[in-house]
């Protein structure tokens, strides 16, 4: 059973010398994750970089903001972030809880079902995972970039689960129309407030104080949104429902709850229950190499993340693996790319 070839994709911490990259990913894309602004990448760069070296104090305050580099043509083509906990006093977490109501005339022998939004604040709120991007050419394909952008949050909360908040948060993306908008923000959000969605999502990662004044307070029946858009309130866009049955395997849930721009699902989980973190190993690094004469059985391929000091903290990498008792066994080129000695412990989840 041969080895696969050497992984030439890194996973590693952002770096400020990122931007260009990132500048360059964004012009492509320009997604709510990561918005075609320099200020605003060299903001999120800036704020990761100070959490990766616990220069921000508090743990709760950091982000994490990870990159994917393909090694060959020295280029990022992809990001995911981890926000520690999202909502405070000063900026809560907020979302609409979808419930149902139920009215009755016997007079008429007329029962009815709505769907109703209630505006909520969390002021203590969820880590939440999110900040998922990958270059269109290169997403699918057997390197699987998306999945190794995913997992690698959770490799890291693995490695360091005191950092995080219990409750884990996920917000995925609706079907938007072709031009970006959202339905539900053009049914409800903008006639409350006259912005346009994209106005109000930059505005909202600064001040969320308008939505609390500007939004009302009591139930807003759906039944008076137009059909089309009553249909996408908690539905997944096409491209994140990949995203969807990913964290569905791995403990994920939806928690009947939404994003108030743009009508998104809420995926929720406790950390305890997720089955990568369950699955999470830490072991030592032997000294010999992995080789095709090693592979047996036991060879599995893992996401394999080792942490030094200095700049570029954290790297990560798609490896085969080979245990032996609490020791693992690495091919040459993962040990290269991780820049980890014999002897010193990695993190290591399945990534099947």
């Amino acid at each position: 059973m041969p080895l696969k070839s050497p992984p030439l994709m890194l996973l590693r911490d952002v770096q400020r010398s990122d931007l260009k990259s990132l500048q360059k990913l964004a012009s492509v894309l320009n997604t709510v994750n990561l918005p075609d602004d320099t200020q605003l990448l060299a903001e999120l760069i800036d704020r990761s970089v100070r959490s990766f070296t616990e220069k921000i104090t508090n743990p709760f305050e950091r982000e994490y903001l990870f990159v994917l580099e393909d090694l060959q043509r020295q280029r990022v083509i992809g990001t995911s972030l981890i926000i520690a906990q999202h909502g405070t006093f000063e900026a809560p977490h907020i979302y609409y809880e979808v419930a149902e109501r139920e009215h009755y005339s016997a007079s008429l022998g007329l029962h009815r079902r709505h769907k109703v939004l209630s505006i909520a604040y969390n002021y203590s709120g969820p880590t939440e995972i999110g900040g998922l991007v990958v270059d269109p050419e290169f997403r699918g394909g057997v390197r699987k970039p998306g999945r190794q952008l995913s997992f690698v949050r959770f490799l890291f909360i693995a490695l360091h689960r005191g950092l995080f908040r219990e409750q884990m948060l996920a917000e995925l993306l609706p079907p938007l129309l072709p031009d970006g908008r959202s339905l539900l923000w053009e049914a409800c959000g903008k006639k409350f407030t006259g912005l346009t969605y994209q106005e109000a999502d930059r505005l909202s990662h600064q001040n969320k104080e308008f939505i609390k004044e500007l939004f009302p307070s009591s139930g807003i029946y759906t039944t008076l949104f137009p059909r089309k858009t009553q249909k996408v309130i908690g539905e997944v866009g096409v491209e994140t429902k990949g995203v969807q049955q990913m964290l569905t395997r791995i403990g994920f849930q939806y928690a009947d709850r939404i994003d108030p721009f743009d009508g998104g699902p809420h995926y929720e989980a406790k950390l305890s229950e997720l089955s990568l973190v369950k699955q999470f190993k830490s072991a030592e690094v032997l000294e010999d190499d992995l080789t095709p004469a090693d592979v047996d059985e036991a060879d599995r391929t893992m996401l394999v993340a080792y942490e030094r000091a200095g700049r570029n903290r954290f790297r990560a990498v798609r490896s085969r693996v080979n245990f032996q008792g609490t020791a693992v066994q690495l091919p040459k080129e993962t040990k290269l790319l991780l820049q980890v000695p014999f002897g010193a412990t990695v993190g290591l989840i399945p990534f099947g």
